[in-house]
């Protein structure tokens, strides 16, 4: 039986997931491909440090190019997270006649064309189905058995840590610091969290599905991004009032030769089957002009969901070196389409203004928002405020408009004093059917 050796660039909880997955079913894997898998060599900077796993010490190396010069190992398996050097790791070995597999999500977003025009160069495979969505088979489903479709809507909550959290302040009342505490206890949260909380995680996975659906290319850094860090369960509790759940959402939607794209907290309708996606799951919700609604759900990180997308990718390419077959360049990340991208575009918004507590005030905010062409579609007043500062909340659902037209409204009721805070502006999701 022939062997395909790997060397496996990292040692963190993916790099874990990889090797206990392929252990664990390595006679299914094996007797699907017609050849065994071998992992020859690992990197560990330091191999003294307890791993949590049993992994022959023979293994590990502490110089990644004893891995991506090496010219008995077919596949480089890069999972060191982060833009570099795993970028330029991936292209050496690209470079090297390796056939490379990846979950670096940020590397793709930031370097995927040159990564991808790198594979072809060489006639080598460049595969990445665990950057997005960990476990959710969904680069493969949309590059193969959906090719046949032209979507026109993305929806996705694509990070397990702000689903967690958000799921948490709403079923639990819970405040986001305690929540956040709790999911770094848990492992569900870095104890640097600010790339999950700030959507900066969701973004990179945004730019490389509207590259695979939508043919164009925008940098994460383009995609209007807000986090969760201003959600509080006061708006959690207005949007359940509303009929809503609050969800951290990854949008992009194609209209004619136009298309829109953000990342920020959004209320879900209690009947959208994304609002039922709870703590750490991950769901994607695409919507083909063929296929109509379709919705992928599963647990978008952890060591064994995300191995298990590593794995599938190795032996994606492992059949084919078996075979002795052409590559394949499929996933293959798009740029050839000339959409235009107008921002977010317009959307309804929910608004939780802190108003001065006097008489004429709504009036006022109200007449405000009909100069700027804003209609209100629901509103609600409290009438417990903050008596030392004389003010009351406000809570308002407008119906569609731009957000830089919402924000000048919102300014000006500041500047006029109508207004003392805007506590929090946050999209609504509106299924079109």
């Amino acid at each position: 039986m022939k062997s395909i050796k790997l060397g496996i660039l990292g040692i963190g909880n993916v790099a874990k997931g990889t090797y206990q997955t392929l252990e664990l079913n390595r006679k299914k894997i094996e007797g699907s491909i017609g050849a065994s898998i071998e992992i020859v060599k690992i990197l560990n900077r330091r191999p003294d440090v307890d791993r949590g796993i049993d992994i022959p010490k023979e293994l590990y190396v502490t110089d990644p190019y004893e891995i991506i010069e090496d010219s008995e190992i077919d596949i480089v398996v890069e999972l060191i997270g982060g833009i570099e050097p795993a970028t330029t790791y991936m292209a050496d070995a690209l470079k090297a006649g390796k056939h490379v597999v990846t979950a670096n999500k940020a590397a793709l977003a930031a370097n995927g064309k040159m990564l991808q025009n790198l594979a072809q160069e060489n006639h080598v495979m460049l595969r990445f189905e665990a950057s997005v969505g960990g476990g959710i088979p969904i680069i493969n489903a949309i590059t193969t058995s959906l090719l046949s479709n032209d979507f026109d809507e993305i929806l996705g909550i694509l990070n397990g840590t702000t689903n967690y959290i958000l799921t948490q302040m709403t079923d639990n009342g819970l405040a986001y610091e305690d929540v956040l505490k709790d999911a770094q206890q848990k492992g569900l949260a870095e104890a640097d969290p600010t790339a999950d909380v700030e959507g900066y995680d969701v973004a990179n996975k945004l730019s490389i599905l509207i590259s695979l659906i939508f043919g164009v290319d925008i940098p994460p850094q383009d995609i209007p991004t807000q986090g969760i860090t201003s959600v509080t369960t006061e708006d959690i509790n207005y949007a359940t009032e509303f009929g809503y759940k609050v969800k951290l959402l990854a949008s992009a939607k194609k209209q004619d030769d136009v298309f829109s794209c953000n990342v920020e907290p959004t209320l879900v309708p209690f009947s959208h089957p994304i609002a039922s996606v709870s703590n750490e799951f991950n769901a994607i919700y695409l919507t083909g002009n063929a296929v109509d609604d379709l919705m992928f759900y599963g647990k978008g990180a952890g060591p064994l969901p995300t191995g298990s997308a590593v794995m599938g990718d190795i032996i994606s390419i492992a059949r084919r070196i078996e075979k002795e077959s052409d590559y394949d360049l499929l996933p293959l990340l798009r740029y050839d389409e000339k959409l235009s991208c107008i921002g977010e575009g317009q959307h309804q918004y929910y608004i939780r203004l802190s108003a001065a507590d006097k008489p004429g005030v709504l009036g006022n905010i109200s007449s405000t928002f009909g100069r700027f062409g804003i209609g209100i579609a629901s509103m609600v007043q409290r009438a417990e405020g903050d008596e030392e500062k004389n003010t009351v909340p406000l809570i308002f659902i407008v119906y569609k408009t731009e957000r830089t037209v919402l924000d000048e409204a919102l300014q000006e009721l500041v500047d006029k004093k109508y207004v003392e805070a805007i506590g929090s502006v946050m999209q609504v999701h509106r299924p079109a059917h």
